[in-house]
């Protein structure tokens, strides 16, 4: 039995508040048992500065930040240096959004994903992911609806949840606890149609087989689905 009392093949509580700002064209509240994370999603009609002349299409990008009291001991704002691992998880979030997006559809604009966890017990990068793709889709709408968009330039709905085995059992959706102790750690990331967008996987003690990735991508799929059905 797991910490939390779930079987290793159950998603916390999961559950999206959309509109939780008043200002953001998407916003949602994404919440991941104890995990909670503000994603908003705001849209400028520029392109980014690097971008060359001639490229027609947008960008996506996106800010990752743990707020100070989101952990169980305070931690810093990063105001001047951001830490590898936030570097990284924002490349993630961003890589992942794009790839859902039609960007030439998108026109010459750029969209910020603003992730702010106020409440971290593991898996704070795929909720953030899960919470993007939902504010990008509620403020695609509403510029749809406004004018500003002909059509909503979405692919294909995408989501994301962490897989890991601890003490040779394969479990989905580690909490803190999971996370720290667990002898294998990944993140995947898919599309609504099963199509691979990122997978992230250490072995953090032992490796582990062919067969046990296997079985961990398929239980990430079906939880992924799940996960999907409450956007």
């Amino acid at each position: 039995m797991r910490v939390d009392g779930r079987e290793n093949d159950e998603l916390r509580t999961v559950k999206f508040s959309k509109n939780y700002t008043k200002y953001a064209k998407g916003s949602v509240l994404v919440e991941f048992g104890d995990t909670k994370v503000l994603v908003c999603a705001t849209c400028e009609n520029t392109k980014p500065k690097w971008m060359p002349k001639e490229e027609t299409g947008g960008w996506i990008t996106a800010e990752y930040s743990l707020l100070p009291s989101s952990t169980s001991t305070r931690c810093q704002r990063e105001r001047t240096k951001l830490s590898g691992r936030t570097q990284e998880i924002q490349r993630l979030i961003g890589r992942s959004l794009r790839a859902c997006v039609d960007l030439e559809k998108l026109g010459e604009r750029t969209v910020t994903i603003d992730a702010d966890v106020i409440q971290a017990d593991g898996g704070t990068r795929v909720a953030s992911i899960c919470g993007g793709f939902v504010a990008l889709n509620d403020m695609f709408e509403k510029m749809v609806s406004e004018g500003e968009l002909e059509e909503n330039p979405i692919i294909e709905p995408i989501g994301a949840v962490s897989v890991g085995i601890m003490n040779g059992e394969i479990l989905v959706d580690l909490c803190y606890q999971e996370d720290s102790g667990t002898d294998v750690d990944s993140n995947i990331v898919l599309t609504k149609s099963g199509k691979i967008i990122e997978i992230q996987g250490t072995a953090e003690g032992d490796p582990f087989s062919k067969e046990e990735f296997d079985t961990m991508f398929y239980l990430a799929k079906k939880s992924i689905s799940k996960i999907m059905e409450l956007y």
